[in-house]
């Protein structure tokens, strides 16, 4: 009984965590659907960037400590209501796109 409720409790726990590409919608409009646009021709390219650097600059971003290329406010708001799970999975995401 304990092994079954174990795994019932793994499942639901996966099926909440999130889903980064589905996140990720709205960024394809400045950085393409594939991430290979300098979004507004200003900021770098953010495809074949690590998760890790991705996820830190988006939490400086959400924080209002980054301002790369004069783009913190815009991306301030566009990330802003991210949890941190968001973005971990928004940035594992993004590392795998080839």
């Amino acid at each position: 009984m304990k092994k079954i409720a174990l795994a019932m409790l793994f499942a639901g726990v996966s099926l909440m965590a999130a889903d980064g590409k589905a996140l990720t919608a709205k960024c394809a409009a400045c950085h393409g659907a594939s991430f290979e646009k300098s979004a507004l021709g200003k900021s770098p390219i953010v495809k074949g960037l690590s998760a890790e650097a991705i996820e830190t600059a988006l939490k400086g971003y959400k924080a209002g400590t980054l301002n790369k290329a004069g783009m913190g406010a815009l991306m301030k708001g566009q990330v802003g209501a991210y949890s941190d799970a968001d973005i971990k999975a928004i940035a594992a995401y993004i590392a795998t796109i080839k």
